[in-house]
């Protein structure tokens, strides 16, 4: 079970790197909360920032990935580097994600999707 959830958030890591939509709308409940820096929103707002171009990832170097569960939900967090292009200006930062996972119909969806900045 760790590992496929593990190898579902890599897909969703990899869709939101090549703004696919199709791919982030696979892995996420319609409902999913996401919440950045500066922003919280909805998958719907997310995917726009993605495909519209405000979100360009140049790199993502994944330090650690650990998964934990706890009844139907199951918790990923990702001690990453994450570096894009946010509205045209470089950017890059060292975060753990928290990715909550609802099991559903026997099917893990992504409903929380969260971006905390480490500073050490």
């Amino acid at each position: 079970m760790k590992e496929e959830l593990l190898a579902l958030s890599g897909r969703f890591w990899n869709a939101m790197e090549k703004r696919d939509e199709a791919g982030m709308r696979a892995a996420a409940d319609p409902d999913c909360n996401f919440v950045h820096i500066g922003v919280t929103c909805k998958l719907d707002q997310e995917i726009g920032f993605y495909t519209s171009g405000a979100f360009q990832p140049t790199s993502i170097v994944f330090h650690n990935k650990t998964a934990d569960f706890f009844g139907d939900t199951g918790v990923v967090i990702s001690d990453c580097d994450y570096a894009l292009l946010l509205n045209g200006q470089e950017t890059t930062h060292h975060f753990a994600v928290t990715e909550v996972y609802a099991r559903r119909d026997g099917q893990w969806k992504l409903v929380t999707f969260s971006f905390t900045a480490l500073v050490y």
